[in-house]
C-alpha cells in the first residue's frame, strides 16, 4: 500500500514487561503468551490511518536485557517515537524507567515522541505500580502517557495511534524537517500530490513475545 508518511517506532523498556506482545497484538490482533525472550530486535509494521491520509508504521521491537542495549541504542537513531513499557505488576519495571529514559534523550533525536506505556493492567489485583505515579512521571519528563493490557487488548491501539497522532501534529506545526530521515519520518505518495511510486506491500512480521 501507498503511504502518506512512514514513521519509525522503538519499543523499550525491562525484559518480561510485554513489549513483544503490545508489537503481536497491535499488528496482528493476537496475544501469544510464550515468554519467548526476543533475541536482539524483532521487527513489525501495520498501516493506520491520521487525518484521512495514510500512515506506515515500522515498529522495531528491541530486548530488554542488559547484554542488549548497545544494540539498542543503535535503535534509538532514526526512530520518530517510541514506547517506553514497564509492567504495573512490578516495581523494578518502573525503577528503571529513569535508566531507559536517560538512554533515549542520549543517543535519539530531541523531537522523538515517548509514550510511556504501564502494560498488564488486566492485572490490576496485582498492580505494584500506581495509576497516579504512572502518571507523575510522565509529567515530570514531558511523555505521553497511558495503561495497556496486551492480553485484552486495552488502550494497545490507543497507545500506538496517538504517538503516531503527536508526530503527525508536530510535522504540520513544522517541529520535522521531514525531508531528514534522521528524524525517523519519511515522506510517501499516498494521498500526497507527485510521482507515482512509493508503494511498500511489506506485510507485518514479529517474532517471539513478551520481551
Amino acid at each position: 500500500m501507498s503511504y502518506a508518511y512512514l514513521f519509525k517506532y522503538i519499543i523499550i523498556g525491562d525484559t518480561g514487561v510485554g513489549k513483544s506482545c503490545l508489537l503481536l497484538q497491535f499488528t496482528d490482533k493476537r496475544f501469544q503468551p510464550v515468554h519467548d525472550l526476543t533475541i536482539g530486535v524483532e521487527f513489525g509494521a501495520r498501516m493506520i490511518t491520521i487525518d484521512t491520509k495514510p500512515i506506515k508504521l515500522q515498529i522495531w521491537d528491541t530486548a530488554g536485557q542488559e547484554s542488549f542495549r548497545s544494540i539498542t541504542r543503535s535503535y534509538y537513531r532514526g526512530a520518530a517515537g517510541a514506547l517506553l513499557v514497564y509492567d504495573i505488576t512490578r516495581r523494578e519495571t518502573f525503577n528503571h524507567l529513569v535508566s531507559w529514559l536517560e538512554d533515549a534523550r542520549q543517543h535519539a533525536n530531541p523531537n522523538m515522541t515517548i509514550m510511556l506505556v504501564g502494560n498488564k493492567c488486566d492485572l490490576a489485583h496485582r498492580r505494584a505500580v500506581s495509576t497516579e505515579e504512572g502518571e507523575q512521571f510522565a509529567k515530570e519528563h514531558g511523555l505521553i502517557f497511558m495503561e495497556a493490557s496486551a492480553k485484552t487488548a486495552q488502550n494497545v491501539e490507543e497507545a500506538f495511534i496517538k504517538t503516531a497522532s503527536t508526530i503527525y501534529k508536530k510535522i504540520q506545526d513544522g517541529v520535522f524537517d521531514v525531508s531528514n530521515e534522521s528524524y525517523g519520518i519519511k515522506v510517501g505518495y499516498g494521498g500526497i500530490p507527485g510521482p507515482s511510486g512509493g508503494r511498500d506491500g511489506s506485510s507485518s512480521q514479529v517474532g517471539g513475545c513478551c520481551s
